[in-house]
């Protein structure tokens, strides 16, 4: 077992937070997190590309050569592996292995079922020590409930999936229920209307992520402060300093003096 897997099965859940850069990571990795992941979300947004259209291959690509020789473990998200080719995803997660991530989460969008369980297949094949999280988005996009969930779920396993993410999951009675028929770690979307990381860890979960939640909440803060400083107010919150933010420039990159 990896490194990375071994944190599925620890005291507590494995709380991911999900980054866009290289400056969000590394000041994630400060703060202790000895594995983050990347947003789909965040990296398509600062590329001005769709999220989940299969646009950002060579974007996720890049982030992911930037940030798997950081201090930290890298799980990317690779949306639903930018290709409908199993081959062209099993290719894919080669590449990202090579760039240094040590996961990948798999979305299926609801898309065949046996098409995604060759995709997963296909990544174990090309990238056997990729931890690959296969996502269904059942309850994310409100179709199917517990019985297509399952029925997913149970073929993402037996194509060879660590583990299997079901964001959009919030009532507790439903996820304890998925814990006990999954033979794998259950992965989580937090959301503010669910239970808490606490109660998830009560509950089995082994895996509960942010997703785009810390990006969405940096953008909105910033224009929380144009909006108060515009209005005369003293911006709330607090903010690293330039220096900091400087400081969490990659290794042998050269020092800036400038604002």
């Amino acid at each position: 077992m990896t490194a990375f897997a071994d944190l599925h099965h620890a005291d507590r859940p494995l709380f991911l937070p999900n980054a866009w850069d290289h400056a969000s990571a590394t000041a994630l990795a400060a703060r202790g997190f000895r594995a983050i992941g990347t947003t789909s979300l965040g990296v398509a947004a600062a590329a001005g590309l769709p999220d989940g259209a299969s646009a950002t291959r060579d974007e996720t690509l890049a982030l992911a050569r930037v940030l798997g020789s950081g201090p930290f473990l890298l799980s990317v998200d690779a949306e639903d592996g930018f290709s409908e080719d199993p081959d062209a995803v099993g290719e894919f997660a080669r590449e990202l292995a090579a760039a240094g991530a040590v996961g990948i989460n798999l979305e299926d969008a609801l898309g065949p079922v046996q098409r995604h369980a060759a995709k997963i297949a296909a990544v174990k094949a090309a990238a056997p020590g990729l931890f690959v999280n296969a996502r269904t988005d059942t309850y994310w996009l409100g179709e199917g409930g517990e019985p297509e969930t399952l029925r997913r779920l149970d073929a993402y396993q037996e194509a060879g999936a660590d583990g299997v993410f079901v964001p959009g999951l919030t009532d507790p009675g439903t996820i304890a229920a998925l814990v006990r028929r999954v033979r794998v770690p259950l992965n989580v979307l937090y959301s503010p209307a669910g239970p808490g990381v606490p109660h998830l860890a009560d509950l089995g979960v082994r895996r509960v992520s942010l997703g785009s939640l810390l990006y969405r909440r940096a953008l909105g803060a910033a224009l929380e402060t144009v909006a108060d400083i515009g209005t005369g107010r003293r911006p709330l919150g607090t903010a690293p300093s330039y220096a900091e933010v400087d400081g969490l420039r990659r290794h042998g990159t050269p020092v800036r003096t400038s604002g």
